[in-house]
């Protein structure tokens, strides 16, 4: 059982104190404790865990600074950007800088001015680099997206493979590399190719339980199926959707567009300014939908992804686990939707074959390939199957997947089987699925004709099910590998080996039935934000509206500011006084300095009128009997604020008279009431600030009151 360090130490005052957060979660105590001791860590880690902690901390506990290695430029201008928020000193150094900002750099490097700073790989071995870490003292290094190193992984970068020499230049440094997508060959060759083979291991499991796994069939209208996910469950949210090629991401965002949500489009053909520009406004604004391929996403930290959709079918699971897991990253429930049909099955195996690699690469590429197609085809709970793969374990089914919610029916379909793989057989194994669907069905085409397949004896033999039936099944017969796809490209469909038990009759088949839409309409809604009350929903949005404006002002993305969680924690709780609010979960001393005031002025704007009850008769009683309103809090251990509401209800009662709780004189009393009367709206923030802060809330909160109170 892993126990966090007791309070004094330095790891848990850092993460209270810089972060805000009360606790460490998970493996997370003990990562740091090993890295902070000197130790070298090998981090596995789902995404949303708390992967960057695990070196930020040790970096700013240790003596030096931390060498952070990371992938992509707007990876470490993301992290930077949010650690400065923090108070963190932190920089990078990569090829979007000036030559004057990067001597500037280099100079808080060597002056011992900063926590952290973030290199790219190809940069860190450069003269110049080497020259500099030789004269400053290294706290830690971090190898972040690690499973980068990887030559079967989906993110192979040839530059990561040099990082082994970290170990013979600094083999004094500790060294953490982290990931969160790595089955165990990819973990073994982490290890070797970052000499890390005597380093600690810590898995922390793959589990991402505030998703929601949905796979479906495109039935041939994916675009509307997506279309209609987004409106009925995540309109005005954040989403990324995946798509197979450059030509579907741009179709696919201008047809999004054209039904009225904001879609945009990124793909590596895209201008490098394009790219850019599309990328900001994904990171900063809070109802976009980017479309994109694979290019897009790595390292993109945006906590409040609230869908990731795939309109096709990924290479591998690594890929799938990764691409999903940009979803809800905040620990608030995310959807993973993804449709897929035939067509992607037969893309990908063509893909394989024809590229240039060699036979052991493609074995490994086929293998990932079959495994993506049973997680798709799965009847089972999907997240079991998710976790298996990467070697973890959920005893029982999760409850949160499409499987588990609307289990799926099976079908005996070992005579349909037989039928469309004797049909493959007796036209020669030189047609695609479109062909051996109109066979099957006795369509009277000419080309059918032809070739004289009008003629044998699987001609008209599959009349009882419907096109879009026979091609769900030769989808899976080939996700089954009981049919393979030609290797030139052509898409006709030749028996394997596989094909010969079932057509012989030895084997019996069962598969997964179609799913009708109906089924589908029927499924419980996954939403992310409702609240039991209008005003809740209005402070949400309130709180929403005052950190879009504090992003605005320093040119941030909002979640920079506070994570939606901080937000949902706010609405919950209701702080009234700065002392409350910094105990709210991610509120750490620089954000309680730097925002507290602001989002403070909104939740007491918003504060609920107390309901006249026992608690509020008991608070009028006391003051009747003579005490003071701060004697009140004290004596029923209240705050000074909910005191005033209980006292403001009850003299829009008429339960107590205003000169009865507060102690101004008449002079006073009507500049206040004149400036409510010059106010549109009535709100307390613009008359406080119209008297320039001399009453309090509360005061102005009963002031206010009692003109409600007055006969009309």
């Amino acid at each position: 059982m892993n126990i966090s360090p007791p309070i004094t130490s330095p790891a848990l005052q850092t993460l209270q104190t810089v972060f805000g957060y009360e606790q460490f979660r998970g493996d997370q105590a003990e990562i740091i404790e090993q890295i902070v001791n000197g130790g070298d860590a090998l981090v596995l880690m789902p995404t949303g865990g708390g992967k960057s902690l695990c070196y930020q901390i040790p970096a700013i506990v240790r003596d030096g600074v931390g060498i952070v290695v990371s992938p992509l430029i707007a990876l470490m201008q993301d992290q930077v950007m949010a650690l400065r928020q923090y108070g963190v000193k932190a920089a990078y150094l990569n090829s979007s800088l000036t030559g004057a900002e990067m001597n500037e750099i280099e100079n808080q490097l060597l002056n011992g001015e900063l926590d952290l700073l973030y290199i790219a790989p190809e940069r860190l071995f450069n003269g110049r680099s080497l020259n500099l870490f030789n004269q400053i003292r290294i706290a830690l290094f971090a190898i972040d997206e690690a499973h980068c190193v990887s030559q079967w992984g989906h993110d192979f970068r040839p530059e990561y493979i040099q990082l082994s020499a970290l170990h013979e230049q600094f083999p004094n440094i500790p060294r953490i590399a982290l990931t969160a997508t790595a089955d165990a060959p990819t973990r073994n060759e982490i290890s070797e190719r970052l000499a890390l083979q005597n380093a600690k291991l810590f898995n922390s499991g793959f589990d991402r339980p505030n998703i929601r796994y949905r796979i479906s069939e495109n039935s041939g209208n994916a675009r509307e199926q997506l279309l209609r996910f987004i409106r009925n469950e995540h309109e005005g949210e954040v989403g990324i959707v995946y798509c197979l090629s450059r030509k579907r991401v741009e179709d696919t965002a201008a047809w999004l567009t054209s039904k009225g949500l904001t879609a945009l489009p990124y793909h590596a053909g895209l201008s490098q300014q394009t790219r850019q520009t599309n990328q900001e406004r994904f990171l900063r604004e809070d109802n976009i939908i980017i479309v994109a391929t694979i290019a897009f996403g790595m390292g993109i930290d945006k906590p409040d992804v609230r869908f990731v959709a795939h309109l096709n079918l990924p290479k591998s699971i690594e890929a799938y686990y990764q691409e999903t897991g940009r979803a809800g990253r905040d620990g608030l429930p995310a959807n993973a939707w993804m449709a897929y049909g035939l067509q992607d099955v037969i893309t990908l195996r063509q893909m394989q074959e024809k590229s240039d690699a060699d036979e052991q690469h493609k074995r490994v590429e086929r293998h990932k390939l079959d495994a993506m197609l049973g997680l798709s085809e799965l009847t089972t709970c999907r997240r079991q199957a998710l976790l298996q793969y990467f070697g973890d374990s959920l005893d029982q089914a999760c409850g949160n997947c499409d499987n588990c919610l609307t289990p799926p029916e099976t079908w005996d379909a070992t005579v349909a089987a037989q039928k469309a793989l004797s049909c493959v057989h007796r036209t020669g194994q030189r047609f695609g699925v479109n062909y051996l669907i109109d066979v099957l069905r006795g369509s009277e085409q000419e080309r059918i004709k032809q070739f004289g397949h009008d003629q044998i004896s699987t001609y008209g033999i599959g009349k009882e099910h419907s096109a879009t039936e026979w091609r769900g099944l030769f989808r899976q017969l080939i996700s089954r590998s009981l049919l393979n796809v030609d290797i030139e490209g052509h898409g006709s469909l030749r028996l394997t080996e596989a094909a010969r038990p079932v057509l012989q009759g030895k084997e019996k088949l069962m598969l997964r039935k179609q799913s009708k839409a109906s089924k589908r309409q029927g499924e419980r809604k996954h939403n992310t934000r409702q609240f039991n009350k209008q005003a809740d929903t209005q402070l949400w949005n309130a709180l929403r509206d005052c950190r879009k404006k504090l992003a605005d002002e320093q040119g941030v993305p909002a979640f920079v500011i506070f994570h939606d969680a901080t937000l949902a924690d706010m609405v919950e709780r209701q702080p009234q006084t700065l002392e409350q609010l910094g105990r709210i979960t991610g509120i750490g001393v620089r954000k309680l300095e730097s925002y507290g005031e602001a989002f403070l002025d909104v939740l007491v704007e918003h504060s609920q009128p107390a309901i006249v009850t026992d608690t509020v008769d008991e608070t009028v009683q006391l003051l009747c009997q003579g005490m003071a309103p701060l004697a009140i809090a004290h004596q029923r251990d209240l705050t000074l604020t909910t005191v005033y509401n209980h006292l403001a209800k009850a003299i829009e009662q008429g339960e107590v008279e205003l000169g009865d709780v507060i102690e101004l004189d008449d002079k006073e009393i009507r500049a206040i009431q004149f400036a409510f009367e010059q106010s549109e709206d009535g709100k307390l923030k613009p008359v406080y600030e119209a008297l320039e802060g001399e009453y309090s809330y509360g005061v102005l909160q009963c002031v206010r009151a009692g003109l409600i109170n007055q006969p009309a």
